[in-house]
C-alpha cells in the first residue's frame, strides 16, 4: 500500500467515520478518489490533512469531511443525474461521480475549469462534464436533476434550481443572508409545487456569485465604496473557504432529522469546495 493510500484510509477512519458519516457508499467513494491528484504538487504531502488547501484563483480544495457530509445528505443513487455548482478542483465532483450516473459541474473560473477537466480526464472519469458559466442559472439542457449540490453560499436557493430539480430530488446548499454565515440546507421536492427544507447545521462558505446570488467581489466592493460603507475585505467568489453562521429567507426551516454523528460531522468545520 502506498503512503497516499494509507493516508487516505486514515482520513476516512478519523475524519469521516470519526465525524459520524455511516453511509457505506459514501465511505467507499471517499476511499476511492485520490485527493492528492487534485492539489498542487507542492501540497501533495498535505493532501489528507483535515483542512482545505489552496488551488489557485483564491480558491481551495474541499475539506474531506464536508464533502462526505454533503454527499450523505444528497443521498445519491447509481441512476442519479447530479448538478454540482462550484467545481473548484473537481475533487467533490469526482467523489460524487462514483455514486451517481453522471455529474454535470459548473464553475465560473476558467482556469479551474481547465484544471478540473484535465485531472478528471487523467483519472478516466468519463461521467463528469465540467462547464464554464454562472452556476446560479443551473444547466437546463440536462435537467431535471436528482440532486443539486452547491459549494458556495447564497442568500437563497435560486428559483431556477427548484425548477430544474426532479420530483423527489434533493438540493444541498449553504444559505444565509450574510456573505460568510450560513446554514447547510437540504431541500426536497415532493411534488410540482411542494418543496420542503430543513437545516443540517451551521457552516461557512465563500459567497455564491452569480445573477441570482451575490455580486462578484469587485462589484460588491464598488457598491460599498459608493455608499461610504466598508469593503468586503478578502471575500472571494465561486467555491472556497470562509467562516460563520446564519440563514435567511424561506430556508430558515426546521432542523433535519439526524444522528448525533451527523451533528459531530458538522461541528467546527470550515465548509469549503
Amino acid at each position: 500500500m502506498s503512503d497516499f493510500n494509507e493516508a487516505r484510509e486514515r482520513m476516512v477512519e478519523r475524519q469521516i467515520v470519526g465525524r459520524g458519516i455511516r453511509d457505506p457508499r459514501v465511505l467507499a467513494a471517499m476511499r476511492s478518489v485520490p485527493r492528492e491528484a487534485f492539489v498542487p504538487d507542492y501540497l501533495r504531502d498535505l493532501a489528507y490533512e483535515d483542512r482545505p488547501l489552496p488551488i489557485g484563483n483564491e480558491q481551495t480544495i474541499s475539506q474531506p469531511a464536508i464533502v462526505a457530509t454533503m454527499l450523505e445528505a444528497a443521498d445519491l443513487s447509481p441512476t442519479d443525474l447530479v448538478l454540482d455548482v462550484g467545481t473548484g478542483s473537481g475533487y467533490a465532483a469526482a467523489v460524487a461521480a462514483t455514486l451517481a450516473a453522471h455529474v454535470y459541474s459548473i464553475e465560473r473560473h476558467a482556469e479551474l475549469v481547465a484544471m478540473a477537466r484535465d485531472m478528471l480526464a487523467r483519472l478516466n472519469m468519463s461521467n463528469v462534464t465540467v462547464y464554464l458559466g454562472d452556476g446560479t442559472a443551473g444547466l437546463a439542457e440536462h435537467a431535471p436533476y436528482d440532486a443539486i449540490i452547491a459549494a458556495a453560499g447564497g442568500p437563497h436557493i435560486p428559483d431556477v434550481w427548484r425548477r430544474q430539480l426532479a420530483i423527489g430530488g434533493r438540493i444541498v446548499m449553504p444559505v444565509g443572508r450574510e456573505l460568510h454565515y450560513q446554514k447547510l440546507i437540504k431541500l426536497v421536492r415532493h411534488g410540482e409545487d411542494d418543496y420542503r427544507s430543513c437545516s443540517l447545521g451551521e457552516v461557512s462558505f465563500v459567497p455564491l456569485v452569480g445573477a441570482d446570488a451575490w455580486p462578484a467581489p469587485d462589484e460588491h466592493r464598488r457598491g460599498a465604496d459608493k455608499s461610504g460603507g466598508g469593503g468586503d475585505s478578502g471575500v472571494g467568489g465561486g467555491s472556497g473557504e470562509a467562516g460563520g453562521r446564519g440563514v435567511g429567507g424561506a430556508e430558515r426551516g426546521r432542523s433535519c432529522p439526524r444522528s448525533a454523528g451527523e451533528v459531530a460531522g458538522l461541528h467546527g468545520l470550515l465548509a469549503v469546495a
